[in-house]
């Protein structure tokens, strides 16, 4: 059977679905996603996820073609369809087609929304036994990156220049030499002092929602959690160092430009966050 995927109101087969080539998602990536893991067939901290999607929405001032209350139907619809049990949600709303290709917003575009599933390893990751490699670069990106917004070319040659040196992530750097986020998820990184640090949200990254999950899960353990800019020098000195994204979840950190962090192996606090948000995940997006 072909894989499903839903546009504009429709499920049809994924090799059948079409959107127009005046879409101004495609001509100048105005619109915006999200990517929600399904783990046992369910949706885990999406309620998160489509709050950030409307806050996304409202900021580029693009209308929903649907409530918002209801794409959540359409993603377990998704998952339904293609018999998914662990792996990803992928969505996007753009500003829709219009009748030719102009910079300003069109007056008779209607927002075009698509959406398919993906299946993935996420709790049996091998990436969570052996840690990741990332690789630093600089921060290319435009100065709103608090939307989630589909214009992604940065985040693609900055993965890119990963893959080549080696890494599985590439965490980019601002100006100043402080690290802002990795090219697909948040940067953590663990202080001699078993302190936690994390940028501070603003426009300069976006406001991850597993991050959000892990804060919460790390402060009720006990864990200090700051929120603020560290330098590539200071990472090079962590105790240990992690990323967390709704599509791999919380992964260690073992090396960061060819230096290992720590010990050069996975850590416990990694470890240990990583455990505690699947738990919390699992039982979280439980219904029965």
């Amino acid at each position: 059977m072909s894989d499903i995927a839903y546009v504009n109101g429709a499920y049809i087969p994924i090799d059948e679905a079409r959107v127009s080539i005046l879409d101004r998602g495609f001509l100048f990536a105005d619109g915006v996603y999200e990517v929600a893991a399904v783990i046992g067939g369910r949706l885990i901290d999406n309620e998160s996820h489509l709050s950030r999607l409307e806050r996304s929405l409202r900021e580029l001032r693009i209308g929903s073609p649907i409530p918002v209350s209801r794409i959540a139907e359409v993603e377990a619809e998704l998952v339904a369809r293609n018999g998914l049990s662990e792996g990803l949600v992928y969505l996007q709303i753009t500003r829709g087609a219009a009748a030719e290709r102009e910079f300003g917003f069109p007056a008779e575009a209607a927002p075009t929304f698509v959406a398919f599933a993906q299946k993935k390893n996420i709790i049996a990751s091998p990436a969570a036994e052996t840690g990741v490699k990332v690789l630093t670069v600089p921060d290319l990106r435009w100065a709103r990156r608090d939307i989630k917004s589909t214009a992604l070319l940065a985040q693609v040659l900055a993965k890119q220049a990963a893959l080549e040196g080696g890494c599985q992530e590439a965490w980019m750097v601002d100006q100043e030499g402080f690290v802002t986020e990795g090219s697909s998820s948040t940067a953590f990184i663990l202080t001699g002092a078993n302190v936690l640090v994390t940028r501070l949200n603003s426009s300069a990254v976006l406001p991850g929602c597993t991050r959000k999950a892990v804060q919460v899960i790390a402060e009720r353990e006990g864990l200090t959690v700051e929120e603020r800019s560290f330098s590539v020098a200071e990472a090079y000195e962590a105790k240990e160092a992690f990323l967390t994204s709704a599509s791999n979840l919380v992964l260690p950190v073992v090396s960061l430009d060819g230096r290992p962090i720590g010990s050069g192996a996975p850590g416990d606090t990694s470890r240990l966050l990583r455990r505690l948000y699947i738990e919390w995940a699992t039982n979280t997006s439980r219904t029965d």
